[in-house]
C-alpha cells in the first residue's frame, strides 16, 4: 500500500517530497477558541525546496485554497477576513468565500477560487498544536483529503459530525475543481 500522507517536515528531512503532484494542508488553530484556519496548497514542477527560518520554501507555482472556521461566539464576525489580525486573517473578502453555517452556528468559509502563488511559496513551520501535512498526489488523494477534513473539522475545529461530513465532501470537490493536477504524468 502506497504512503498517502505524512508530516511535511518529516517528509522533507527524509527526502520523501516529490517534485511533482502534491498537496500540503497547514492548520492555524487559536489558543483561546475554536477559531481555525487551514491553507491547502497544491504544487507541481518544483525547481527546489529549501528550509528557511520560518519553514520550507518551494520554488514552484502553487495554488492555495483557504478555509476559515468561525465559532458562534467569535467577536469580529462582521470584519472582512482579509483585514483581521495576522493570526485570524485569510486573503479573501466574504464575497470571495463559500459559506456553510453548521447546526451549532459555527460558520465555515472556504474559497470560491484558488489563489495562485507565482514563482515560490513558503509553508510555515507549525507551532503548538498546528500541523503541516503532505498528501501524495495519488489517484485517491481527494478521498484522502475529504476523510482528513471530516476528522479535523470535527475534532479540532468543533464542527458537528454531520456538518463536518458534508463540508469535507464540499471542500474535496472544491479542491478537485480549483486545484486539479493531472496524475497521468
Amino acid at each position: 500500500m502506497a504512503l498517502k500522507a505524512m508530516d511535511l517536515f518529516d517528509a522533507y528531512q527524509k527526502s520523501k517530497l516529490p517534485n511533482e503532484h502534491g498537496f500540503i494542508v497547514s492548520s492555524f488553530f487559536s489558543a483561546t477558541s475554536a477559531y481555525s484556519r487551514y491553507e491547502v496548497v497544491s504544487y507541481n514542477n518544483v525547481k527546489s525546496i529549501y528550509p528557511t527560518e520560518e519553514g520550507l520554501t518551494f520554488q514552484s507555482d502553487g495554488k492555495k485554497l483557504h478555509i476559515l472556521v468561525e465559532p458562534a461566539d467569535y467577536a469580529h464576525k462582521a470584519e472582512e477576513p482579509y483585514i483581521r489580525t495576522m493570526a485570524e486573517k485569510v486573503p479573501h473578502r466574504f464575497s470571495e468565500l463559500e459559506l456553510h453555517t453548521c447546526k451549532n452556528q459555527t460558520k465555515v468559509y472556504y474559497g470560491k477560487e484558488a489563489v495562485i502563488a507565482y514563482t515560490s511559496f513558503t509553508i510555515m513551520r507549525p507551532t503548538s498544536v498546528n500541523f503541516a501535512i503532505f498528501f501524495y498526489g495519488l489517484p485517491d488523494v481527494f478521498e484522502s483529503l475529504a476523510l482528513f477534513f471530516e476528522k479535523t473539522l470535527n475534532k479540532e475545529a468543533g464542527v458537528p459530525g454531520p456538518d463536518a461530513k458534508k463540508l469535507s465532501k464540499l471542500i474535496s470537490l472544491k479542491l478537485k475543481e480549483a486545484m486539479m493536477v493531472d496524475f497521468s504524468s
